[in-house]
């Protein structure tokens, strides 16, 4: 894991995304009762970039929140940066331990590309109390998009992410977590290319000359380029979808 978070460390992202798909987001959650200054909570923020977007284009008071410490310093220098530390936070916390945040403080949780590490049943469970009634959700998960799945990428993501499910068989878990499903839209390849693996793939080409011959590091770099050709080659069967979401009381 110290690994794949070096190998990951001062890319645009860390996951698929686009400004535009967070805009989107945001753009479609607004008639269904988005307040004009929201308190925003981004789990699992990384370095910041939909963390920024969040605090642009919802005008909120955002806080984000992630373990990996280089993260969290790169989201501060993108707040100060900005002059907007007074709108603005980043706090080192665990997504699975969230009793330093009181129930019904948020109208709006964003997850964009890590509720995987919670589980996505658990995370839209556990997260729950956190929005105050009728509060909002945005988040990103890796969702089979085919009914004929390529038998190489579901052998790759049955070891990889055996949770992965359908967008139906999301939804229906959202509803089942308390939750209304208000719409769901696929990110567009060029979301994962222009910002995410088109920069792995330039970083894992480097870190090959750097770390040669360490068979740690050529397992890492291996895992990614394997990943990288997989979404090359049957990036129709699946994706990241945003989920947008509502809390039934």
């Amino acid at each position: 894991m110290e690994r794949f978070l070096a190998l990951h460390d001062g890319l645009p992202r860390q996951a698929p995304g686009s400004d535009p798909a967070t805009q989107d987001a945001v753009r479609r959650l607004r008639p269904h009762g988005l307040p004009d200054d929201p308190a925003v909570l981004d789990i699992g923020c990384g370095p910041g970039r939909s963390l920024m977007m969040l605090g642009r284009v919802t005008g909120g008071r955002v806080t984000g929140i992630d373990l990996h410490e280089p993260f969290l310093a790169e989201a501060q220098a993108r707040i100060d940066e900005a002059g907007l530390g007074r709108r603005m936070s980043v706090r080192k916390h665990s997504m699975l331990e969230l009793d330093g945040f009181a129930d019904g403080g948020f109208d709006l949780l964003w997850a964009e590309g890590s509720i995987y590490i919670a589980g996505f049943d658990e995370g839209l469970r556990r997260w729950r109390r956190l929005l105050k009634p009728g509060g909002l959700v945005g988040l990103t998960e890796l969702t089979w998009l085919a009914k004929d799945r390529p038998g190489e990428a579901k052998a790759f993501w049955d070891a990889a992410y055996p949770a992965m499910r359908t967008e139906a068989e999301n939804r229906t878990a959202a509803e089942a977590a308390g939750y209304t499903v208000l719409d769901s839209f696929a990110l567009p390849a060029e979301a994962w290319w222009d910002e995410y693996y088109g920069p792995l793939s330039e970083r894992v080409a480097a870190y090959r000359q750097r770390h040669a011959g360490d068979p740690d590091w050529t397992a890492v770099l291996d895992a990614a380029a394997a990943e990288i050709d997989l979404y090359r080659r049957f990036g129709d069967s699946y994706g990241y979808v945003f989920y947008l979401l509502k809390r039934v009381d």
